[in-house]
């Protein structure tokens, strides 16, 4: 084939080698997410088109995703969309991109919830919608609540509700943490991925995610522990006896995480989970 003409395979080469020239840490996944969605494919039917000439209109719209990946917009902004527990979820830079860490609270809910008939479960800062959507599609018998205080996450989290069918489901609220009628509870598990970035830990953050993701979903104060410590407060008087907290931290904060739940009474800490890194991701406790 002639050296001019631009297929698949050499697209993907190429782009894959520009990429890592500007510092993206998956290249050659970056540019056939990016390629697959011009082409309107799966990923993995890329591979059986190598050879494939790439139309002029195609590969223009390509060349247009790919600058902004190398200028540091993440690609799930780019194409709109992420995966999370095998389910396909709307994002837009109205909220965080949802991570694989992130999973892990689902997994730990899903299981003190196996035995309970009708589950009451709150995801408090939901953003995108990922923990309520995924919890409401796998408890198809629970009373799913989502808050944020974020107007514009909680239009995407309601979409993400209707694209998987559990609007009916999922009620969303407008509210700071827990303070309105409808957090009230009591509840089986109130569940949270809340901002845990320290101030002096966000400089240092990697590009895509510092100047791109909303500043006020990763960044909690001087500490990284100050949502943390107020939803605990909250929870003591929201949770339904032998309720279960569930949240997500980061690796540093891991230990004032942890001491934010010990300080309530009412609160019987449980062991800190660790993610697939072996690193302390979910602090938990139960109400006594």
């Amino acid at each position: 084939m002639a050296d001019d003409v631009w297929t698949v395979g050499r697209l993907l080469t190429w782009t894959t080698d520009w990429l890592g020239t500007k510092g993206a840490d998956s290249p050659r996944l970056d540019a056939e997410v990016l390629l697959a969605h011009v082409r309107g494919c799966p990923r993995i039917a890329l591979y059986t088109a190598f050879d494939t000439p790439v139309a002029d209109a195609e590969r223009a719209r390509f060349r247009e995703l790919v600058k902004r990946r190398g200028e540091g917009e993440p690609v799930a902004y780019l194409v709109g969309s992420r995966e999370f527990f095998s389910l396909a979820l709307t994002v837009t830079p109205d909220v965080l991109i949802p991570r694989p860490e992130t999973e892990g609270l689902v997994v730990r809910a899903l299981d003190l919830l196996k035995d309970t008939a009708a589950p009451r479960v709150i995801d408090v800062g939901t953003g995108s919608g990922a923990i309520a959507v995924t919890l409401a599609k796998h408890l198809p018998r629970a009373t799913v609540v989502a808050t944020d205080i974020s107007a514009p996450a909680i239009t995407v989290a309601r979409a993400n509700a209707e694209r998987h069918g559990v609007a009916d489901r999922v009620a969303f609220v407008e509210a700071d943490l827990l303070d309105d009628p409808q957090a009230a509870g009591p509840w089986d598990v109130i569940v949270s991925n809340p901002p845990y970035v320290r101030d002096d830990e966000y400089p240092a953050l990697p590009r895509d995610v510092r100047d791109h993701e909303p500043k006020g979903a990763l960044v909690a104060g001087p500490t990284g522990v100050e949502i943390v410590a107020r939803l605990a407060g909250q929870a003591t008087e929201r949770l339904a006896p032998g309720g279960w907290l569930l949240v997500e931290i980061g690796p540093s904060t891991a230990a004032a995480a942890e001491a934010s739940l010990a300080a309530h009474d009412a609160l019987e800490p449980g062991p800190t989970l660790k993610d697939m890194a072996g690193l302390p991701r979910i602090v938990q406790a139960r109400r006594r």
